[in-house]
């Protein structure tokens, strides 16, 4: 897939390892967990988003649902944690289709305000309901045996993580895919050619809130507990600006906008106030400088290497596509 780019393969070995570049360090390496584990949450909105056209603002609440879900199956029901990551992401995407059902009539900002009003119900729904959630207290979880030390888990992220960008890549060059793109581009051309626009949509939600969903599963056996404050509404727009920064309808895009939007506050939280305003200016930057994310420079790279090539000049698509 990405790694047939000869570049790639040096970032490949460096992320194998990286745990010994780093001594081992705890810190860095959850550091790096966390960049996985937004990774996969901005490939998931970016399925949603930036190929189906579908903006969401709610996706802390798949998150959340991910993470109370596994810890539920792992502690209250002692499901081993290899069925406990799978079952959360389960549960998470029958809920994005439940989600999805209703909100396949809106579009735009309609659409936007119904997903804002899930991601602030569902904190709620975890701090009152005590018996299952365990409310404000949360629920602590034990870490996987094999998986317990931070090394191992991090290797697990890494396999994780490759995996599912692996599958949604699939997903986005197979028929599904297509008509997501389709749906994006035009609902009304689609149904012309036979799309049932509702049921995709629907699917959609299932599938990024499925993707989604795991990811907070992987959170909460990383960090061994879950409480309602761990996914705010704040989440949900910092995954948004992940995929707006990295590139809509890229998956390596995602990636970048995840990376630097995690590794940012980590590297500027020694200032208080600092964090927020390096963000905001970091974003305007890219906004006003690469308008279509950080994946247009290696798509600008490679149309600029055509042009030489044949004598044309080109322009970057709105949608990267990688």
């Amino acid at each position: 897939m990405l790694l047939q780019h000869k570049w790639l393969w040096l970032p490949a070995i460096l992320i194998l390892l990286y745990p010994v570049i780093v001594g081992g360090s705890n810190y860095y390496i959850i550091l790096i967990n966390m960049v996985g584990i937004n990774a996969i949450s901005a490939m998931a909105l970016n399925l949603l988003t930036g190929y189906g056209g579908q903006i969401s603002v709610g996706h802390s609440g798949f998150l959340a649902i991910g993470a109370y879900a596994a810890a539920i199956f792992s502690t209250k029901l002692g499901v081993a944690f290899w069925l406990a990551l799978p079952l959360g992401g389960v549960v998470t995407g029958v809920i994005g289709l439940l989600i999805g059902i209703p909100a396949v009539r809106l579009k735009g900002h309609f659409l936007a305000v119904a997903t804002l009003g899930f991601a602030v119900s569902i904190p709620l729904i975890a701090m009152k309901w005590d018996s299952l959630t365990g409310g404000f207290a949360g629920i602590s979880v034990k870490k996987p045996g094999l998986f317990a030390g931070s090394t191992p888990f991090y290797y697990l992220v890494v396999f994780v993580t490759a995996f599912l960008a692996w599958i949604i890549y699939n997903l986005i060059h197979s028929r599904l895919g297509r008509a997501f793109i389709a749906i994006r581009e035009s609902e009304i051309a689609a149904e012309v050619m036979g799309i049932n626009v509702p049921l995709y949509k629907a699917f959609m939600f299932a599938l990024s809130a499925f993707f989604t969903g795991l990811a907070g599963g992987l959170y909460v056996f990383m960090v061994g507990f879950i409480s309602p404050n761990d996914f705010t509404l704040t989440t949900s727009f910092l995954i948004l600006a992940m995929i707006v920064v990295g590139g809509l309808a890229s998956l390596p895009g995602s990636i970048l906008g995840a990376a630097l939007l995690t590794l940012l506050p980590y590297m500027t939280d020694r200032w208080i106030g600092v964090t927020n305003a390096v963000i905001g200016l970091a974003m305007g930057a890219i906004i006003l400088f690469l308008p279509h994310g950080l994946a247009s420079l290696w798509k600008r790279r490679r149309r600029q290497a055509q042009a030489a090539q044949t004598g044309e000049e080109g322009e970057v698509s709105p949608f990267v596509n990688i």
